[in-house]
C-alpha cells in the first residue's frame, strides 16, 4: 500500500482505564509451580525471558465492551464534545463480548450515540488501534467526519487462566510450555481516543502520515481463540522485526522527518524487553526514546500503543511540538508506522 498522508486529522484526547488486580508472573509461576518443577525450570522464567513482572485482569464477569465504555465515557467527559457530534465509533478490540454482533455496536449502545453514528469493528491483532486512526483520518480528510471515537478493551483474564490450567496438568510436555508461553504475559487494559479535524481541536496533535508492511506469509505463527493461544515467539520476533525494519525503510523514504535523529519519542507496541531490544538493533533506535510499560501491564494487545502514549503524555515524557512514532508489528504478520506532531 502508498504511503497515507493527513492534512486535516487531530488526536483531540485519549484516555484509559486499567484493572485493579495485579497478578504478577511469581503468581503465575506458583500455580504452575509442579509443572516447571518436573521439567527442572527454575523460578523467574516469565521475568528472565520477557521483563515482565506483573499483568492486570479485570473482575470477573467484565466484558471487552464494559470496559471500552468506561474508557469512551472518560475520554467524552474530558473534551465535553457532544455524543450527537460523534460520527464514527471503531472498536479495535481483540477481545470479545460475542462472536455477533460487534463490540462498536455494543458500546454504541450503551453510549447512546446517535442513529447517524457509523459504528464496526476493525480486527488487525495488535495493530487494531493504529489502523483505526488511519482509517478514521482518512474520512475525516475525504470531509465525512468531523469527529470520530475509537476504544479498546482487552480482558486476558480468560484466556491466562484457561492457559495455567491446561499448562498445570501432569502430561503438559516442554513443546506445550514454550508453544503457549507467549499467553502468560498478556495483560487487559481499556482506552478511548477522539480523533477530529484539525480546526476543531485544541489539543494541536497533529497526525501526519503512516506507512504499513505486510508479510503474511507467517500468518499461522501466532494463533489465538477465547481460550487458547499458540505462538513461535521467535519466529514471530525474527520475521517481525525484519518486517520493522522494510517498514521503517519506507517511512524514512516517504514520511517527512522520519528518522532516529529527527523523532523525539516511541510510542511501541511491546510484547518484551528481548522483543524491543532486537528491534532497536535491527532498525538503529535509541532505547532511551521509547516509553515503555510492558513490565507492569505485559503484551495489552491493540490496547498498548494509545495507552502507551495516554501514559508517556500524562508523565511529560512528550510534550507539545515532539515529533512522535507509533509503531507496532502484529500477528499476521503486519507492521504499521505513524507520524504524529505533539
Amino acid at each position: 500500500m502508498k504511503p497515507m498522508y493527513f492534512s486535516d486529522v487531530a488526536i483531540e484526547a485519549v484516555e484509559i482505564v486499567l484493572p485493579k488486580t495485579v497478578v504478577t508472573s511469581a503468581d503465575i509461576e506458583t500455580q504452575l509451580a509442579g509443572t516447571l518443577g518436573r521439567m527442572g525450570i527454575k523460578p523467574g522464567l516469565i521475568v528472565g525471558l520477557t521483563g515482565i513482572r506483573e499483568r492486570r485482569f479485570w473482575d470477573a464477569g467484565q466484558q471487552a465492551s464494559d470496559v471500552a465504555t468506561q474508557a469512551a465515557e472518560k475520554v467524552l467527559a474530558k473534551t465535553a464534545i457532544p455524543r450527537e457530534a460523534i460520527g464514527c465509533l471503531i472498536s479495535t478490540s481483540v477481545s470479545k463480548d460475542y462472536i455477533e454482533p460487534s463490540v462498536a455496536s455494543l458500546v454504541h449502545g450503551n453510549l447512546g450515540l446517535a442513529e447517524h453514528c457509523l459504528n464496526y469493528d476493525i480486527g488487525n491483532a495488535c495493530l487494531g488501534f493504529v489502523n483505526a486512526i488511519g482509517s478514521m483520518g482518512m474520512m475525516i480528510d475525504s470531509g465525512l467526519l468531523d469527529y470520530g471515537l475509537i476504544v479498546d478493551g482487552e480482558n486476558s483474564r480468560e484466556v491466562v487462566e484457561a492457559t495455567i490450567d491446561r499448562l498445570g496438568r501432569p502430561e503438559t510436555t516442554a513443546d506445550d510450555l514454550r508453544n503457549q508461553f507467549a499467553t502468560l504475559t498478556l495483560g487487559s487494559g481499556a482506552v478511548a481516543m477522539i480523533v477530529c479535524r484539525r480546526d476543531l481541536a485544541s489539543s494541536g496533535h497533529c497526525v501526519n502520515g503512516a506507512v504499513t508492511g505486510a508479510a503474511t506469509r507467517y500468518s499461522r505463527l501466532c494463533l489465538g481463540q477465547r481460550t487458547f493461544m499458540t505462538a513461535d515467539a521467535t519466529q514471530v520476533m525474527v520475521h517481525g522485526v525484519d518486517l520493522a525494519k522494510r517498514t521503517w525503510d519506507l517511512a524514512c523514504g516517504s514520511l517527512a522527518n522520519w528518522s532516529d535523529e529527527e523523532i523525539d519519542a516511541y510510542i511501541p507496541h511491546q510484547v518484551s524487553q528481548r522483543n524491543m531490544d532486537v528491534l532497536n538493533e535491527k532498525l538503529g533506535l535509541t532505547p532511551q526514546k521509547h516509553h515503555l510499560n510492558f513490565p507492569t501491564l505485559g503484551n495489552i494487545g491493540p490496547a498498548a500503543v494509545p495507552i502507551t502514549l495516554c501514559q508517556a503524555n500524562e508523565i511529560g515524557r512528550i510534550r507539545q511540538g515532539n515529533h512522535v512514532a507509533l509503531m507496532g508489528i502484529g500477528s499476521g504478520l503486519n507492521c504499521s508506522m505513524m507520524s504524529v506532531t505533539w
